[in-house]
């Protein structure tokens, strides 16, 4: 799994893409509210680990997460 984080701009706000092996959208959510979305996706337990990553990762960039 692959997690992306998209810089916003103006009045839109930051986003998180989490994407498979395949490069498919598997999620994309607010970085202030992940909270649905990562249950929906069955990540919900992850969350603090997930938004940890988020936290330290540089807009644009790609990075593998280890689930």
């Amino acid at each position: 799994m692959y997690i992306v984080k998209v810089k916003g701009i103006a009045k839109i706000p930051d986003y998180v893409q989490l994407r498979d092996d395949k490069f498919t959208l598997l999620a994309y959510f607010r970085v202030d509210r992940p909270d649905k979305s990562l249950q929906k996706l069955g990540l919900g337990d992850k969350q603090d680990y997930i938004m940890e990553m988020v936290k330290d990762l540089p807009f644009g960039q790609i990075a593998k997460l280890e689930i």
